[in-house]
C-alpha cells in the first residue's frame, strides 16, 4: 500500500506565491434527525499541499540539488514514458477541485504529464513548458473531480523524455459549496419552546428561549470525516440589546458570548457566524444563553470552510510535581503546548489510563482517588478543537504518601466453602470480612502455601491434579497490609478425569525465564513457539522443552516509552512453503504491519505491507490473527485520539483486514483496510468454531470489553465506552469488566471457551460462548499469582502458553513464559457439543491394547477404536481426524481420515482397508508405512506407560479437503486439513503397547 502523503508544516508566508490550488476536502455529508433544506453558500477554501517526495514514485528519484523547492526535495522523473508520482489525498465530500502542480523544467521542450484521479484520466498531456532553469519554479493548474474519502491522484510522464522536476501539488476545493440546514425546532431544546407567531422563519417554527441563563438548543450533525466548517445561526432579535449565546462543539467552546445583535423586529431575520472544527462521526453543536435571555433561533446552516485541521499541538513540556502528594492525590504542572489554531485541552494519563481532563488554559491539575504508598507513571497530552492530540510530554513517576496509621486487621473471613470442582480446579467462596477502613483483598492458601489473591469473595484455584485432596484457607488484608487470622481450613478433593470438551487449566510450569515483555506469540508447524519482545525488538524461537533461540530483530522498530515497539506476530498458514512471519511494530512515522522470512534460523526480507497508522505512547493495538478466510486481521489502537476511531478513512481505532501480500480485499466494507470501527485500544483476536472473530479491548476509565466483531460494525468509541455513554446505534460488547479488574490484552479460544489474559487484573478469565452468542459461566484463574499477564495462546497440543508482563518496573528480563497443561475434562458437556470421545477409553486414559501393535504383535494394520463427536456450532461441511504420536512435544503422524460427510458423527470400530474407506460414504484415509500399512489405521507402537497420543477432530469448511490424492504424504494431508478447518478438538490417550 502506498504511504499516505504528509502535509507540509510551514508558515503561510512560505507558500510559493504562484501555488493557488489544493485538494478538495469538502465538508462530508451532514445530516440531522429530520430532513432539512439545502442552501448555497460561498466559501473561500484554503489549499492543502502534498509534497512529491512524500508520495509514491515509480521511475523517478527524490533529489534536492536545485534550489527553490518546497518541503525537503522534489522528484526527478526518469527519462522514459510511464514514470509517475502518485498522491493519496482524503476528501471529506465529493466535489470539484483545482490542482496546482509546482514544477521546474530547465530543458527547451515541453514535458507533458497525464493527470489521473482514481484511475481515470482527468487531463491528458497537460503541458509543462520550459521555465528557463532548473532553479526556476512555476505552477500548472487543472480542475478535477474528487470522491469523498481517499483519492489517488497520479501524474504520469507521457513523453519519452520523462516529466519535469515535480515539487508538490496544491489542491483547493471549489467555492460555492452547499451548506446543510438544521431546523432549531428539530434539535434538543432545554428551557425553550417552539413557536411560530413571527413570520419569516424556515421549517415549522423557531425556538423562543426562556429568559434564563443556561437555556440551549443542541443540534446533532454527522460528519463522515474531520473537517472545518462555518456555522451560520439564523435568528431574530426584536429587543433593544444583543442577546449573546455560547457556542460549543462536542463540549468544547467555539465562541463565548457570540453576539446576536438587534434585528429591529421579531420578523426580521439575520445570521450570526462562527467557525468550528467537526470530528468524524456525530457532533453535538449547542447554542446556550449566556446573559439571561436569547434571540429567537430559527436554524443552523453548516458549510464547508476548508480542509480539516490535521496539525497536532506540540507536546506539553516540563511535566513536574506541583504540590506535595498526599495518600490519595498527586498534583501535576506542565508548560503550555502550542498549536496552529488553539490548544483546547490537556489529558492526564497514568500509564495509559486517562485520569483527568482540563481545558487549554489550565496548566496544573490534581488527580484524586489514588491508592496510598503507590508509584504512578504520569504523562500529559495536549489536544485542539479538531481532536488532534500531541505526542506525549516527558514522563514523571510520583508516589503517593502512606496512608494514616492503621494497626487494626480486618475480621476473619467466614464460612469458607467449595462451590464446585473439576479434575484440575476448585471453586471457593466465603463471607466478606470487615475493616475499620477498607478490606483491600483476600489471600488464598493451598496446603499451607500462598496460591493467589482475590478482590471479591469467590475464586477458582486451578492447576490441580485429578482425584487429589487439597486443604484451603483464606485471610483478608487492608491497605496498610494488616492481615486477618485465617479462616477455618477446609479439604476439597478434585474430580476425576472425564471425556469432554471443557478446557480446564491444569499444572503450570515455566518454559522460559529472563524474558522482557514477551508480547506476540505464535506457533510454527513443528509446535515450537515464536515470540516477540516489545522493548528489545528481538524475536525468539522457543520449544516446548524450553530451548530458547534468538532468531533476529525486526528492523525499523522503535519504542514509545509505553505501549509501542515490537508487538504482534503471526505465522503464515502456508509457512511450510513460504516461511513467512508477520509482525506489527511501531516505526518512526507510525505503526506498521510487515512481513519477513524465517529460514535457516534467521529473519530476512523485511517488507512493509501496511502503514499510515498513527502511533502514540499508548493505544497502539498490535495483535495479528489469520482468519479462516485466509485474510490477516489486525487490531489497531486510536493512538490516543478518539476521533480517529469514527473516521472510516483513518486506520486507527479499528480492526483491520488485509490480504497476506498487503493488498486490500475486494469485499472489505469501506474500500480500505478497515473491517470494523469505533475501537479505543483493541488487543486480543481469535476465531470461534463458526469462524467468527472475537476481540478484547482496553477501556478508558470505566469498562473493558470483549466484542464479537461484525463486518463494517461500529463499536461506539469515543461516544460509548462499554455500555456507558451515548451507546444507541452502536454494537454492544458481549462482556465488560471494570478497568481495575481487567485491561484485557490477550485472547484465545479453545472449543468455544474464550480465555482472556489481563494486565491490571493480573488474572485469566474463561467464558463459554453459548448458543445465543453470549459469554457465560465466567471463571477467574491465577489472580495475583504471576503478576501482570500479557498474552495467552493455545498451542498445537491444546495447551496454553501464558506470558507475564511486569512492564512497569523498568527492570529488563524479569518476565516468564508459562505452560499451562489444559485438561479436557470436568464439567458436563451437553449432547451435541463439539467434542471427540471414544467408547473404548476416556480422555487421557490408556488406549486398549487391541487398538495397538500389541494386539497382534505387528506394527500396522491395526483395528481402529470407535470414535464419536458432536457438531456443536462448528458449521462443519465435513470432518477429518488425525492420529499422532506427540511424545516429547513431537508430532509423528500415524493415520488420518478425511472427507467424512457432515451428517456422520461417528466411526465404527475396525475400519476397513483402502484409500477409499469401505462403507464410509466417500471418506479417505492414509497411514504411515508403505503398502497395505498405508491404507489402514496404524495404531500406537511402540508405547510406554505414559507415551502420549492424540486423536484430533477437525471441522472442515468444505465437503472435501482440496489438493489431496492417494500419493499425498502424511504431512501434506495434515497441513491441508488444518488449512481447511475452522475448529478442532482433541481426544488424548496413552499407550503401553510394545511388540
Amino acid at each position: 500500500m502506498a504511504p499516505t502523503p504528509r502535509r507540509s508544516r510551514r508558515a503561510a508566508g512560505a507558500l510559493v506565491a504562484a501555488a493557488t490550488a489544493a485538494l478538495t476536502v469538502a465538508l462530508p455529508t451532514l445530516s440531522n434527525a429530520q430532513p432539512a433544506a439545502h442552501a448555497e453558500r460561498t466559501v473561500s477554501a484554503a489549499p492543502v499541499r502534498y509534497e512529491a517526495e512524500s508520495a509514491t514514485v515509480s521511475q523517478g528519484a527524490t533529489e534536492s540539488n536545485h534550489a527553490g523547492f518546497s518541503g525537503t526535495g522534489f522528484v526527478n522523473y526518469t527519462n522514459v514514458a510511464g514514470g509517475y508520482v502518485e498522491f493519496t489525498v482524503n476528501a471529506p465530500a465529493a466535489g470539484s477541485a483545482t490542482l496546482a502542480l509546482g514544477f521546474a523544467n530547465g530543458t527547451t521542450g515541453n514535458r507533458p504529464l497525464d493527470i489521473s484521479v482514481n484511475g481515470t484520466v482527468a487531463s491528458a498531456n497537460l503541458a509543462f513548458q520550459p521555465t528557463g532553469a532548473w532553479t526556476t519554479w512555476s505552477t500548472v493548474t487543472t480542475t478535477v473531480t474528487l470522491k469523498a474519502g481517499a483519492n489517488t491522484v497520479r501524474a504520469t510522464a507521457s513523453a519519452a523524455e520523462g516529466g519535469p522536476n515535480l515539487d508538490f501539488i496544491d489542491v483547493t476545493p471549489a467555492d460555492n459549496q452547499a451548506g446543510t440546514d438544521y431546523e432549531a425546532e428539530s434539535g434538543t431544546i432545554s428551557q425553550g419552546a417552539v413557536e411560530s407567531n413571527h413570520a419569516g422563519y424556515f421549517g415549522t417554527g423557531f425556538v423562543n428561549f426562556q429568559a434564563v441563563t443556561g437555556a440551549y438548543v443542541e443540534f446533532t450533525v454527522d460528519s463522515a470525516q474531520a473537517a472545518n466548517a462555518k456555522l451560520d445561526f439564523r435568528y431574530a432579535n426584536g429587543s433593544t440589546a444583543s442577546r449573546p449565546l455560547d457556542i460549543t462543539v462536542n463540549g468544547t467552546s467555539a465562541a463565548d458570548d457570540l453576539a446576536f445583535p438587534v434585528t429591529g423586529a421579531w420578523t426580521t431575520w439575520k445570521t450570526a457566524t462562527v467557525n468550528a472544527a467537526l470530528k468524524a462521526g456525530s457532533n453535538k453543536i449547542r447554542a446556550t444563553t449566556s446573559a439571561g435571555d436569547g434571540p429567537n433561533l430559527d436554524r443552523l446552516t453548516v458549510t464547508a470552510s476548508g480542509p480539516a485541521d490535521t496539525e497536532k499541538p506540540t507536546p506539553p513540556s516540563n511535566l513536574r510535581k506541583d504540590k506535595e502528594p498526599t495518600a490519595s492525590t498527586v498534583s501535576l504542572a506542565w508548560d503550555a503546548s502550542t498549536d496552529n489554531v488553539k490548544v483546547t485541552g490537556y489529558d492526564i494519563y497514568q500509564h495509559g489510563q486517562l485520569m483527568k481532563q482540563v481545558d487549554g488554559s489550565t496548566l496544573a491539575a490534581t488527580v484524586e482517588g489514588l491508592n496510598p504508598e503507590t508509584s504512578y507513571d504520569w504523562t500529559v497530552f495536549a489536544r485542539d478543537a479538531a481532536a488532534n492530540v500531541s505526542a506525549a510530554s516527558n514522563a514523571v513517576t510520583i508516589a503517593t504518601q502512606p496512608a494514616p496509621p492503621d494497626n487494626e486487621p480486618p475480621s476473619v473471613p467466614g464460612s469458607l466453602r467449595s462451590t464446585g470442582k473439576t479434575a484440575t480446579s476448585v471453586d471457593l467462596a466465603w463471607n466478606a470480612s470487615t475493616d475499620n477502613v477498607k478490606v483491600t483483598g483476600y489471600e488464598i492458601y493451598r496446603d499451607g502455601a500462598a496460591a493467589g489473591t482475590a478482590d471479591s469473595t469467590t475464586t477458582t484455584i486451578a492447576g490441580l491434579k485429578a482425584n487429589t485432596a487439597y486443604k484451603f484457607k483464606v485471610r483478608a488484608f487492608d491497605l496498610k497490609g494488616n492481615k486477618s487470622d485465617f479462616s477455618t481450613e477446609i479439604t476439597v478433593t478434585t474430580g476425576g478425569s472425564q471425556p469432554g470438551g471443557v478446557p480446564d487449566p491444569g499444572a503450570v510450569s515455566t518454559l522460559a525465564g529472563g524474558v522482557d515483555v514477551a508480547w506476540g506469540l505464535g506457533f510454527l508447524p513443528d509446535g515450537s513457539g515464536i515470540y516477540t519482545e516489545r522493548n528489545t525488538f528481538n524475536v525468539y524461537r522457543l520449544t516446548k522443552e524450553g530451548t530458547k533461540t534468538l532468531i533476529g530483530k525486526v528492523p525499523n522498530a522503535v519504542g514509545t516509552g509505553g505501549e509501542g515497539g515490537l508487538l504482534g506476530v503471526e505465522i503464515s498458514p502456508g509457512f511450510n512453503t513460504d516461511h513467512y512471519l508477520y509482525f506489527t511494530h511501531t516505526a518512526a512515522e507510525g505503526n506498521r504491519i510487515v512481513r519477513m522470512k524465517y529460514e535457516n534460523n534467521a529473519l530476512s526480507d523485511y517488507k512493509i505491507l501496511l502503514q499510515g497508522m498513527e502511533k502514540s505512547r499508548f493505544h497502539n493495538g498490535g495483535r495479528l490473527r489469520f482468519g479462516p478466510d485466509g485474510k490477516l486481521y489486525a487490531s489497531m489502537g486510536d493512538a490516543q485520539s478518539g476521533s480517529r476511531a469514527q473516521d472510516k478513512n483513518s486506520l486507527n481505532g479499528k480492526i483491520l483486514r488485509i490480504n497476506p501480500d498487503g493488498t486490500i480485499p475486494s469485499d472489505n466494507p469501506f474500500g480500505n483496510a478497515v473491517w470494523s470501527l469505533g475501537h479505543r485500544n483493541p488487543q486480543g483476536l481469535d476465531f470461534d468454531s463458526q469462524g467468527r472473530l472475537w476481540q478484547a479491548e482496553f477501556g478508558n476509565s470505566n469498562m473493558d470489553e470483549v466484542n464479537l466483531i461484525q463486518k463494517g460494525g461500529n463499536y461506539g468509541w469515543p461516544n460509548c465506552e462499554g455500555t456507558s455513554g451515548s451507546c444507541s446505534g452502536y454494537i454492544a460488547p458481549k462482556k465488560t469488566w471494570p478497568t481495575s479488574s481487567a485491561s484485557p490484552s490477550g485472547l484465545t479460544i479453545i472449543n468455544d471457551y474464550v480465555f482472556v489474559a489481563t494486565t491490571v487484573g493480573q488474572r485469566v478469565y474463561r467464558l463459554r460462548i453459548d448458543a445465543g452468542s453470549n459469554l457465560v459461566e465466567q471463571k477467574t484463574y491465577f489472580q495475583g499469582t504471576y503478576d501482570r499477564l500479557r498474552t495467552v495462546e493455545v498451542d498445537h497440543d491444546g495447551d496454553i502458553w501464558l506470558t507475564t508482563s511486569t512492564d512497569k518496573d523498568g527492570t529488563a528480563g524479569n518476565d516468564r513464559i508459562l505452560l499451562i497443561d489444559i485438561v479436557y475434562s470436568g464439567g458436563n458437556p451437553q449432547p451435541g457439543d463439539f467434542k471427540l470421545t471414544s467408547g473404548a477409553f476416556n480422555d487421557n486414559a490408556t488406549i486398549p491394547a487391541k487398538y495397538t501393535c500389541a494386539g497382534d504383535g505387528t506394527a500396522g494394520q491395526d483395528p481402529s477404536p470407535p470414535l464419536a463427536w458432536g457438531a456443536g456450532s462448528s458449521g462443519a461441511k465435513s470432518y477429518a481426524i488425525v492420529f499422532a504420536d506427540v511424545a516429547n512435544s513431537g508430532n509423528k503422524l500415524h493415520w488420518a481420515i478425511w472427507d467424512i460427510p457432515a451428517a456422520k458423527l461417528s466411526l465404527p470400530e475396525g475400519l476397513g482397508s483402502g484409500y477409499d474407506v469401505p462403507g464410509q460414504d466417500g471418506a479417505k484415509q492414509k497411514a504411515m508405512g508403505s503398502g497395505a500399512n498405508s491404507q489402514k489405521f496404524f495404531g500406537p507402537c511402540p508405547g510406554g506407560s505414559t507415551h502420549p497420543y492424540t486423536f484430533t477432530l477437525y471441522a472442515v469448511n468444505s465437503a472435501t479437503v482440496p489438493g489431496l490424492t492417494s500419493g499425498s504424504s502424511m504431512a501434506q494431508i495434515e497441513t491441508a486439513v488444518k488449512n481447511a478447518s475452522t475448529a478442532n478438538v482433541k481426544l488424548r490417550g496413552n499407550s503401553n503397547a510394545g511388540t
